[in-house]
């Protein structure tokens, strides 16, 4: 079997969407996965407690 230009753009696509699906699969779990809720919301809510964020009155 010889490996030609066909066959290699096959696989190459192929291998590419399977690997894309795969990654996406695991960030969704790790981004809904009941353990990360408290470090997202603090990340989410963080700016908006920082009390030295404010605009300079001169």
């Amino acid at each position: 079997m010889a490996l030609d230009h066909d066959i290699l753009v096959w696989f190459s696509k192929s291998f590419g969407l399977f690997y894309l699906l795969a990654l996406s699969l695991i960030v969704l779990v790790y981004a809904y996965w009941p353990a990360n809720r408290k470090p997202f919301e603090r990340a989410a809510n963080a700016i908006l407690h920082d009390d030295d964020d404010k605009p300079y009155r001169g």
